[in-house]
């Protein structure tokens, strides 16, 4: 099982980020998938958002509802993550893992992404 994430980088407050992940090891139609993001000087990595299978429910933290969109690519085995309208809070490593409302799987995680918002 591996996740490779990608897209992050420093963009002002207000702005857009569009977050990837390619997943692999796994039959990936048959997972939810979820963003999930560690922000700085915090052990516990937070739950942003959740994709069931056939993208035909989706959940958000509170923090992110309107402003993120979760989507899913089952041909590339993919998902996706549009960030708009984003806060210094925001701030944080953004790692992508299989399940919907908590991991699938205990300590399968990527190598994340560096997502940091300026104010």
């Amino acid at each position: 099982v591996q996740f490779v994430e990608s897209g992050g980088g420093t963009v002002q407050s207000g702005g857009s980020l569009r977050l990837s992940c390619a997943a692999s090891g796994f039959t990936f139609i048959d997972y939810a998938m979820s963003w999930y993001r560690q922000a700085p000087g915090k052990e516990e990595r937070e739950l942003v958002a959740g994709i069931h299978i056939n993208s035909d429910l989706t959940n958000y933290a509170d923090s992110v509802k309107g402003r993120f969109t979760i989507s899913r690519d089952d041909a590339e085995n993919k998902v996706f993550l549009q960030m708009s309208g984003l806060k210094p809070e925001d701030t944080g490593v953004y790692y992508c893992t299989a399940g919907y409302s908590k991991p699938r799987w205990i300590g399968y995680w990527g190598q994340g992404t560096q997502v940091t918002v300026s104010s």
